[in-house]
């Protein structure tokens, strides 16, 4: 298939490279130069809209910011061809999803709202779990490739904005975690227990999730070098913030881990890993 992808960041390049390699023709372009090295099993177009002239299109861009100014702003949607298929694989607000999904449907080019859980490492080895809604001439068209990108497709309805809901929720429960897990490590830590061993005893009995598995070695190592940005993390609790006060609904655990976040950030850990807001509450002064 002709695809086009936008976005070649730290997840993009993987996904963009393991479409490459299926055997798709990649044409990529990203808002900023990449390293040769990079781009050795895309074609790099010079305009976005040459990318979106493809059977299929990826996005994945940081925020809806990016997004807007690339794709609508752009009228990329001019660019696109007949039976073309939008993915955006990116972590989005819902009510942009929306939008989105409104602005295709009117041009006639399907949308489809993809966005994946994973870290690099795993979208180099193809094994990222995507959540997927919008029509089902899009899942279908899109399905071969997300296979080549994922390791699993969860298809959630027609509803765009359901997929990035689903994406929000999730992130948002695993900074819960990594708080509930900075927390534990200041309670034990302080009453004589290694943090290690502790996290060890919750890994074999009550909490063997994989984010508990991932960023428990960070916490216990105080080294936070970036996986997934603290910033970025913070976007995507600010996006669960919008989505609550537009349903309407409480969140109360929300609004401390987001506040706690926010605090990190502030203190200069924004680069770090999202893992070192448990970093960040292990080493504040008791009030």
């Amino acid at each position: 298939m002709d695809v086009g992808f936008i976005g070649l960041g730290m997840m993009g390049v993987g996904m963009a490279r393991n479409l490459a390699k299926a055997g798709h023709t990649v044409k990529a372009w990203n808002r900023s130069p990449v390293a040769a090295d990079v781009a050795a099993d895309l074609t790099m177009v010079a305009t976005p809209a040459d990318a979106f002239d493809a059977d299929a299109v990826f996005t994945m861009l940081s925020d809806d910011a990016a997004i807007r100014a690339v794709v609508l702003d752009g009228d990329l949607l001019a660019a696109a061809r007949p039976d073309a298929v939008h993915i955006c694989a990116a972590t989005i607000s819902v009510a942009f999803a929306e939008e989105l999904a409104a602005a295709h449907a009117e041009r006639g080019v399907l949308y489809l709202s993809a966005p994946v859980f994973g870290r690099p490492d795993a979208a180099a080895a193809a094994q990222l779990n995507i959540v997927a809604a919008g029509p089902a001439a899009a899942v279908a068209k899109a399905q071969p490739l997300l296979d080549a990108v994922g390791r699993r497709t969860w298809v959630l309805g027609e509803a765009a904005q359901a997929a990035n809901a689903g994406k929000i929720a999730g992130n948002m429960m695993i900074a819960m975690a990594i708080e509930a897990m900075g927390e534990a490590a200041v309670l034990t830590e302080a009453n004589g227990l290694d943090p290690a061993v502790f996290f060890e005893i919750m890994q074999e009995t009550i909490f063997g999730a994989r984010a508990y598995m991932n960023y428990s070695p960070n916490i216990v190592s105080g080294r936070y070098e970036a996986g997934f940005k603290m910033t970025l993390g913070l976007k995507d609790l600010r996006l669960a913030e919008a989505a609550r006060a537009s349903a309407g609904i409480a969140l109360p655990m929300l609004d401390a881990v987001r506040g706690q976040m926010t605090a990190a950030v502030e203190s200069g850990l924004g680069d770090k890993d999202w893992s070192a807001v448990a970093g960040f509450t292990r080493n504040a002064k008791p009030a």
